[in-house]
């Protein structure tokens, strides 16, 4: 069994079991949240929502935050002496996935 969840602009495959990292969401470890944004589940019959599912619930637990490495991005003008250099690092919440309810 598996459902496709909208979170943060992004769609993500699931299963009971899987551990996911989300966009960060302020909320403590150990804590469990619902995610009402279901746009399908497969059952052994695939169920899909217009664009969501009425009643088809994915319930998570929250592992932990933290970052991601950093990702550099550089620009250069060849013989203008003109370069940038930036960095980023997003923040992120792990969760794990503990009960998928069509």
């Amino acid at each position: 069994m598996y459902a496709i969840i909208k979170n943060g602009g992004k769609q993500y495959k699931v299963q009971e079991g899987d551990i996911l990292l989300f966009d960060r969401m302020t909320l403590e470890p150990k804590a469990t949240f619902e995610i009402k944004e279901v746009l399908a589940v497969n059952a052994g019959e695939l169920k899909m929502g217009a664009p969501f599912l009425e009643g088809a619930v994915v319930t998570a637990e929250v592992i932990n935050e933290g970052r991601d490495k950093k990702v550099i991005t550089f620009k250069k003008r060849r013989r203008k002496d003109s370069k940038v250099k930036r960095g980023f690092r997003r923040d992120y919440t792990r969760v794990r996935i503990t009960k998928i309810a069509a």
